[in-house]
């Protein structure tokens, strides 16, 4: 019996250093992505229209937030932070080829709208 309670016991300090978000670490979390959101409509409803940023500029500084703000969600609330280095480089990859074809279209959209004619 006492066997069994030691295997019960292990498991559970198992499961504990894998995936344990305390309450102050949830909290620290959600006010990161509240100051990365605050940012991003700081910049979306008073820098960009009244010129202190450009439209351009701005685009590439909401990719990189949101790209802060995808690390947090991902490694905290999904638990990536606490996987295996293999899980971690596999979602990477996918995650590098997505923001690559994302700068691609926006490098496509700027030289389709400078070099082709109004229709």
């Amino acid at each position: 019996m006492s066997e069994l309670h030691t295997d019960h016991a292990h498991g559970e300090h198992a499961h504990g250093d894998h995936g344990g978000l305390g309450k102050k670490k949830i909290w620290q979390v959600f006010f990161i992505l509240l100051a990365l959101t605050v940012v991003e409509f700081i910049i979306a409803l008073w820098a960009i229209p009244a010129g202190h940023m450009s439209q351009h500029i701005g685009n590439y500084v909401y990719i990189i937030l949101t790209l802060f703000k995808a690390y947090y969600i991902i490694a905290y609330f999904m638990h990536l932070k606490y996987e295996k280095v293999g899980l971690i480089l596999s979602v990477s990859i996918v995650f590098l080829f997505i923001v690559y074809f994302i700068v691609l279209m926006l490098i496509e959209g700027d030289f389709l709208h400078l070099h082709m004619p109004l229709v």
